[in-house]
């Protein structure tokens, strides 16, 4: 249950608590981040997990983080990568196969008489793809919630899994090696380090930008359809 309990409040303020979880756990920390990630991308019923956020705090820990006692905690950067990437894409080629197979009897799931795939998310990503074709299934993982859906709309339009595959290894390798580096490079740059909250935050506030700015022009658009002529 201590575990567990650790878990939790890891996702809830994982920029806190890596430390003491990487010291604590061990190599047992590679696996809760591969876990966080690969739950993210392949289960669709999880897309507020804090994945863009997650990927640069791991990514300045890996450029080693020291407390106030002197005490470091570190990862190697060559694990992070190759199971963060390999989660980002095997979670999507699952979410890709959920879609293909019970994808539209997902959709129909409600509880307590509320749907529990919401249907404006799965608007949303249908926009994407319109806008952006196959290429959403790489542009999608820099936006929460659309990198959730992206996978599983594909796989009930049954998108070619060739093309899917492809477009799922390049995406996943960009969105884990951009923002891991991005971390291991500046994380530990003092203006960073000294507000760090704000850092975390402001990566959460960006990656959710496209969505506010994709959902203010689909309202400007309605009330300029409604507007009487």
């Amino acid at each position: 249950m201590d575990f567990f309990n650790s878990l939790l409040d890891f996702l809830l303020h994982f920029d806190k608590q890596l430390f003491s979880m990487i010291r604590n756990y061990g190599v047992w920390i590679y696996a809760i981040l591969f876990l966080i990630i690969f739950i993210e991308t392949g289960i669709i019923l999880m897309p507020f997990l804090p994945g863009d956020s997650l990927l640069f705090v791991a990514g300045t820990f890996c450029a080693g983080v020291m407390n106030e006692a002197g005490n470091t905690a570190e990862l190697n950067i060559w694990i992070v990568l190759f199971l963060l990437v390999v989660a980002a894409v095997v979670g999507d080629s699952l979410n890709y196969f959920f879609g293909k197979t019970i994808g539209m009897r997902v959709i129909s799931w409600n509880i307590k008489g509320r749907q529990l795939v919401k249907q404006k998310y799965l608007d949303q990503t249908h926009e994407f793809y319109e806008k952006h074709g196959p290429k959403t299934i790489i542009l999608a993982r820099f936006v929460p919630i659309v990198r959730t859906f992206a996978p599983f709309v594909a796989g009930i339009g049954a998108m070619n899994y060739q093309k899917f595959i492809r477009f799922n290894i390049i995406g996943g390798c960009a969105w884990v090696t951009g923002l891991v580096l991005t971390g291991y490079f500046f994380g530990n740059v003092p203006l960073v380090q000294k507000n760090f909250e704000i850092v975390v935050f402001g990566i959460i506030g960006l990656s959710l930008l496209p969505i506010v700015i994709e959902t203010f022009r689909a309202k400007m658009k309605k009330t300029e359809t409604n507007v009487p002529v």
